[in-house]
Formats: C-alpha cells, structure tokens, sequence
C-alpha cells in the first residue's frame, strides 16, 4: 500500500541524517523499487561528509562506472578540516575536563565564562569550537562523539541561537545512537526550551526549517512540528514512550500544532492511543484514560485534511459503530502498521488491542451476543472467540452479570442503567479546566490592555527650529 506510505511526507522535517534509517527501511520493504530507494540514499549521503558510504552507494547504483574523483578531494579535504577542529576544540576541552576546573563552575554561565578567561585564557571563540567540531563530527557519522561535544558547548555557551541548535543536534545523535533514556530526557528539555520562549531558530544547522519568517509565533509552530516528528523516534522506541507520546501530543500547544501543520500525525496518535488501551486503567492521567474519546473528535474534524485506515477505523467503530466496515479498515490498518518504519515492530500488539476495542464496543451496545457472529467479526475461531470475550469481561468489568449459553452459544450481559448525574459527570468532564483556564487567558488579556493605558503615550519628538 504505497499510496498510504508516510515516508516522502515526512522527510522534509527530519533532518538529513535521521533519513537513513527511513530509507533502509524501505529498502527492506518491497513499497518501492530498490533501485529508487538506493538513488535516494546515494543523493542523501552526498550532502554529507561520509565520503565512504555515498561511494559505495555510488558503486552500486553504477557498478560499471568509475568513481568521480570529487570524492577523493571531498575525503582530503574532510580528514583536514576534522584534524583542525579537533586542535581547536581540544584545547577547551582540556580545560573543562579538568576535576578542578569542572568543581569551580557553577550555574551562571557568565559567571562561568569570566571564570575561565581569568584563569584559563578560554574565550567564546573556543567555545564556539566545540560547536563546530561536534557538528562536523555529526555529519562525519561520529552520532557519540558529536553528542558529548554538542553538550559541552552546551553547558557553557552564552549564545541562545547556538544553544538551541545544539538542543537539536545532541536530541539527533542521541536518537542515531540508540540512547533511548537519554534523548527522552533531551526531548524534554528541548521541549521545554521551545514551549518556554518563540525560539528564533528552529534545529538550526541540523536542516533548519524555513527561517525567512520572523514571526516568533510561527517560527515556534515550525519547531514544535519539527519537535512532533523527531519525536516519534523516541516514543515508539522508549518502553513508556506511547503513554508519553499521549500526554504530549494531547496538550493543547501540541494538539494544535498538529491540527495546523501536520495532521498526518494522527495516525501515530490513534496507533499510541490503541496501544496503551490495555495499560489505560493502571496509573495514567485523565487524558491518556480518556484519549481514543478525544481522538475520535480530532479525527472527526480532520478527516477533510487527512485520514487513513488506522484513523477511519477508529471513526467507524466510535462514530458510525459500522462493526463492518471498522473490520475492513482493521485489515488494511494492519498491513500499513506493518510497513510503517517507527509502528512495524507493534503490528501484533496492534491487532491484538484493535480487537479488544472492537469486543468492547461491542458489548457495550448489545445485551445479547451470539459467540460465533463475533468471532467471524474478529476473525478468529468460535473457541478462541469464546475465551476472548470471556477475557474482555473479566478484565473491563463491563457487566455486573454475564452468563454464557452453552446450548444456544451466546454470551447474555445484565448492566444496570447508569444513574443520570454519573452521564452528566462524563459528558461535563473537563468542563471546569476549560472554565478556568479561559478565566486566566481573559485575565491576562485585560491585565495587558490595562499596562498599555497606563503607559505614558509618547511624546511628539521636537523638530529642530520649530520654535
């Protein structure tokens, strides 16, 4: 199902090297043609400074060609610029790493920075050193090298343009390493670095977004979006990253970022809602309990934008409750789950937690459920469908009184009616939250409209000879 690949949609905000992995996996995939795959990881790999590895791409997309010597002058040159930079930086780095030097700073980098000049001759130039050396090292394909220089500069740098950019480059090398625990605790503080102030720079010289606008709110949506996407690696890798993935992608600034920029997220939103339904009722916030509810009313206004199997099938089975339909959306969901490079490795726990949810809506609007009629919906046998509703009951409480009909096969729930406040407790959920967070956005705007009538107005500038 190529038409449903998210791969050519998403590229533009990763950067360059996070690009790879998407590639190879499709190299594995039978989505597009090989040749296609290796000509776009040839193109790839020429913008960077991993001279040996577009060589070999090169070769075998044109085995019978010679190698162009631009690469030969491009490996000379690479070895050169890395042994320069490697001297300027370690210069600096001989310093920090020093017991005393790294016991003496403290938490005001100026305070830092004047510290080192006084006794260690150490200016920002050199610091900026360390920057540009773990760049280089990044697009090297150094991924652990570049991280530990990129966070040196870090703690020491002044300069919040280069900061932020360091934010991105260390979040991309701890992703291409592996270090889930430590790029989800870099995803956060980068996250808080965005949300905390309009960044004027987005990941910067790790394949920046646009900056031709200079708006702070919209360069801000630009790095929230870039945020979504980078994100994704960490989240479906992490082993609590989908009930994190909810929270964050749920918030408000997040939501809305999505609803804006890039609804194809969606997708991954109702995957990680469908995979956390089992651990819904363990220790989780409100929203992540509550989050295919929301989901549903996201997709509901997005379907214009965006939708796909995984999210129709959610729209079937909470909107239409068309058990039918919701069944053959659940089939071609399966096989993009499937070829999805950050969802492939959850395609059982997919199906698995897709028919939990289709068992339990099930039951819910039906008093009376013939054990065979279900089974066919869920595709499964009568004896396994049998002990999955059996387990569905157990585990979901849903009934106060279910007894199964061997003779007839049919499964017969007694539920109470539910008492009239607890509907209107579910359906005014939230409804102080949303009250009072409106009252402190009001607050704000009056106490802004009143700081600009107290101001002074300005006073005419007095032109010269006028008098």
């Amino acid at each position: 199902m190529a038409e449903y690949d998210l791969t050519q949609t998403i590229i533009p905000y990763f950067d360059r090297h996070l690009v790879f992995p998407l590639l190879a996996h499709l190299a594995e995939s039978d989505l597009f043609q090989a040749e296609q795959v290796q000509a776009a990881q040839y193109e790839l790999a020429k913008g960077t400074n991993m001279v040996d590895y577009a060589v070999s791409l090169f070769q075998q997309l044109h085995p019978d060609e010679e190698v162009p010597q631009e690469f030969a002058a491009k490996r000379e040159n690479a070895v050169s610029t890395n042994e320069r930079l490697q001297q300027e930086a370690q210069a600096v780095l001989n310093v920090i790493e020093n017991p005393e030097v790294a016991q003496a700073l403290r938490q005001d980098k100026n305070q830092n920075l004047q510290y080192l000049k006084e006794h260690y001759g150490v200016t920002l130039e050199q610091i900026n050193a360390l920057y540009n050396f773990g760049k280089f090292q990044y697009t090297y394909g150094n991924y652990s090298g570049a991280a530990d220089y990129l966070y040196h500069f870090r703690v020491l740098s002044t300069d919040p343009d280069l900061t932020m950019s360091a934010h991105w480059g260390k979040l991309a090398s701890d992703i291409l390493t592996g270090k889930w625990d430590v790029a989800l605790e870099e995803l956060n503080t980068l996250r808080e670095a965005i949300d905390s102030r309009a960044p004027t720079a987005g990941p910067g010289a790790f394949s920046a977004p646009s900056a031709s606008s200079t708006d702070p709110a919209l360069m801000q949506l630009h790095s929230r979006t870039w945020l979504l996407h980078w994100s994704l690696f960490v989240y479906f890798n992490h082993p609590e990253g989908r009930t994190l993935l909810l929270e964050t992608f749920l918030s408000p600034a997040y939501l809305n970022t999505i609803q804006t920029s890039c609804p194809w997220i969606l997708r991954y939103l109702a995957t990680a809602a469908i995979l956390s339904r089992k651990t819904a009722s363990g220790t989780v916030s409100s929203r992540v309990r509550h989050s295919i509810k929301e989901i549903v009313k996201v997709i509901q206004m997005e379907e214009y934008q965006y939708q796909d199997p995984v999210t129709n099938f959610l729209k079937e089975l909470y909107t239409e409750f068309d058990f039918e339909a919701a069944q053959r959306e659940l089939s071609k969901a399966e096989t993009i789950v499937a070829n999805d490079f950050f969802l492939g490795e959850f395609r059982d726990d997919f199906l698995d937690n897709a028919r939990y949810l289709i068992s339990e809506a099930y039951c819910r609007i039906h008093q009376r459920i013939d054990i065979g009629d279900l089974s066919d919906r869920l595709n499964m046998s009568r004896d396994e469908g049998e002990k999955w509703i059996v387990n569905l009951i157990r585990e979901t409480r849903m009934g106060a009184d279910a007894k199964i009909d061997l003779e007839k096969n049919v499964i017969e729930i007694n539920r109470p009616p539910q008492p009239i406040y607890q509907t209107v407790i579910e359906k005014t959920r939230g409804l102080a939250f949303r009250t009072q967070a409106l009252g402190a956005a009001m607050a704000r705007t009056q106490q802004q409209l009143a700081a600009q009538a107290d101001a002074p107005a300005p006073q005419p500038p007095v032109v010269e000879g006028a008098r």
